[in-house]
């Protein structure tokens, strides 16, 4: 009896490996990013937007409007970093406050934000690169 259990803990533990070796190099970077932007959202954007992602009454948008996220992906990073301001409408609803920039945060910081937020909250966006961010930030100030 006490063996079958050994071979089974053994037997897990195999499995395990085989299938963490199985995993891409994007896979592994993907998953370092999501955990690592769950704790800089917690960090620097929480507050207004959350714990999960609902905003604040009126005042800060929720994160949850998918089709707002898909569809700005690509500026996700100049917002962050630079701030926003003026109307914008997420699920229908209308915000017109305005979002601070967080120029302090680095550019792996952002990328770690963005697949977070992005793949948090019913978003699905995928895996966003460092090297996106840069280009998406060099984007928005040309």
């Amino acid at each position: 009896m006490r063996n079958n259990w050994i071979y089974s803990i053994v037997g897990i533990f195999t499995i395990s490996i085989f299938i963490l070796s199985c995993q891409s190099n994007e896979e592994i970077e993907y998953a370092h990013y999501y955990v690592n932007g769950k704790t800089a959202y917690e960090t620097h954007c929480q507050n207004c937007h959350g714990a999960k992602g609902e905003g604040l009454g009126l005042l800060y948008p929720p994160l949850t409007d998918t089709a707002f996220i898909a569809k700005n992906k690509n500026n996700l990073a100049s917002i962050i970093k630079y701030g926003m301001s003026g109307e914008l409408i997420i699920n229908g609803q209308s915000y017109n406050g305005e979002m601070p920039a967080e120029t302090h945060l680095s550019p792996i910081e952002i990328t770690y934000i963005i697949n977070y937020i992005g793949n948090s909250f019913g978003n699905k966006i995928g895996h966003y690169t460092q090297e996106q961010v840069q280009q998406d930030l060099i984007n928005a100030r040309n």
